[in-house]
């Protein structure tokens, strides 16, 4: 009896362990896919290239991260990135991976380095997110789906609970300036229950929300400063005498740029 009893036990035992390697073995072959996905779909809902380095997913504790995520530029666009996120750290419902809507509780992206190349009248930034608006009304008329260019590819839908960015800073290329450049900090961005309705979102819609936080909070920073070197440069003028008004304006300008 005890003999039965041991056995019983060991293969209890054996059973757990490897169910947990399944879900470690499962977790690994998603992480895979969910990099392969970003670096297929990404491109087609931005229409420029986007790669990561890993994505790490751990259904045993609901969590995940992108590293290395870089979002390319428009081609026209001298430079060669328009968003590089180091690292994003993801809370996921673990429940919610193979059903029809994704449960993601939480999204934190520390540091992420945003190039603004362009002008307030147009720039990379305001062109991918075009891109972004029309893939996502193109997923709206599939039902969801993304368009592959041939047909179009099922999309799962998505909640976010809560998405945070932080420490972000901006270089800022202003062509309408000769291509004068400096580095803007933005605030924190915090957007929440996005997709918390029944039908959730697609992930052109999420790409479209987070993208325009990030432009409209750019934009109002690029303003600001040009705001500022407006009003400095007209104060310079009329304070300075006829002879030397623009070369005091201008020097007050790159001053202002940091040059």
């Amino acid at each position: 009896m005890k003999k039965a009893k041991k056995v019983f036990w060991s293969l209890i035992v054996i059973l757990v362990v490897l169910a947990v390697a399944g879900v470690i073995i499962a977790s690994a072959f998603l992480g895979e896919i969910a990099k392969k996905g970003i670096e297929t779909f990404g491109p087609r809902i931005t229409k420029v290239s986007v790669q990561v380095d890993a994505v790490r997913l751990s259904l045993l504790t609901g969590s995940a991260s992108v590293k290395g995520l870089v979002v390319g530029n428009p081609q026209g666009y001298q430079t060669p990135q328009a968003i590089q996120a180091g690292l994003i750290v993801v809370g996921v419902n673990p429940m919610s991976v193979l059903s029809d809507k994704i449960v993601l509780r939480s999204i934190r992206l520390e540091s992420p380095e945003i190039t603004f190349e362009g002008s307030l009248r147009g720039n990379n930034l305001s062109q991918i997110l075009d891109n972004v608006n029309g893939a996502a009304k193109t997923a709206a008329q599939n039902g969801g789906a993304v368009s592959t260019g041939t047909n179009a590819a099922p999309s799962k839908k998505i909640e976010v609970d809560d998405l945070l960015i932080t420490g972000a800073k901006v270089h800022v290329i202003l062509t309408d300036l000769g291509g004068k450049e400096m580095t803007l900090p933005l605030p924190t961005i915090h957007l929440t229950d996005l997709g918390k309705n029944p039908e959730g979102i697609t992930v052109a819609d999420l790409s479209r929300s987070v993208l325009d936080a990030i432009v409209t909070a750019t934009v109002k920073a690029v303003a600001n400063v040009g705001t500022s070197i407006g009003k400095n440069a007209k104060q310079l003028i009329i304070n300075a005498g006829k002879n030397e008004a623009v070369s005091n304006a201008t020097r007050g300008l790159n001053n202002l740029l940091g040059k």
